[in-house]
């Protein structure tokens, strides 16, 4: 295992809200972070889909961990802002949330995110959801908790 998916791995492990969700860090490479949703009528909304803010926190958490394979080895990320869409309600089995660096920069990297919708085996999905992300590098001792990092 890389130095980098070791770090990103123990940081996924120190999120709360990852493990309520069911969420798991499918894949890390450079520069790109996945992660796997399954679906839970505990995440679910008044009408039968997934919440909008369980698919948002799994593919934030997707663009930051991208993000987070940018920065230097000594960095934590955090979200500065994000922008949503939400394509079709999130009906499925199973979803996956990508996270890709379009740009990283000294401090801030720009990120897009998808969250595809899987139904049983099959390998088709449908893209559910559209994010564009930017990720502020924080540098040790700039203040903030290592435990709200995204």
């Amino acid at each position: 295992m890389s130095d980098t998916r070791e770090r990103i791995a123990g940081s996924f492990a120190a999120q709360g809200l990852m493990e309520t969700l069911g969420a798991e860090l499918a894949w890390v490479a450079d520069g790109e972070v996945h992660i796997a949703l399954p679906f839970s009528r505990h995440l679910s909304q008044q009408h039968g889909f997934v919440h909008a803010g369980a698919i948002t926190s799994v593919v934030d958490s997707a663009c930051g961990y991208a993000a987070m394979t940018k920065a230097p080895l000594d960095h934590e990320v955090v979200t500065a802002e994000f922008k949503i869409n939400f394509l079709r309600p999130a009906i499925g089995e199973r979803f996956l949330a990508i996270g890709k660096v379009q740009n990283a920069g000294k401090s801030l990297t720009v990120c897009t995110g998808e969250v595809r919708a899987f139904a049983g085996s099959d390998p088709a999905y449908k893209v559910i959801a559209l994010m564009q992300a930017t990720i502020v590098n924080v540098a040790p001792g700039q203040p903030h908790s290592n435990r709200h990092a995204t």
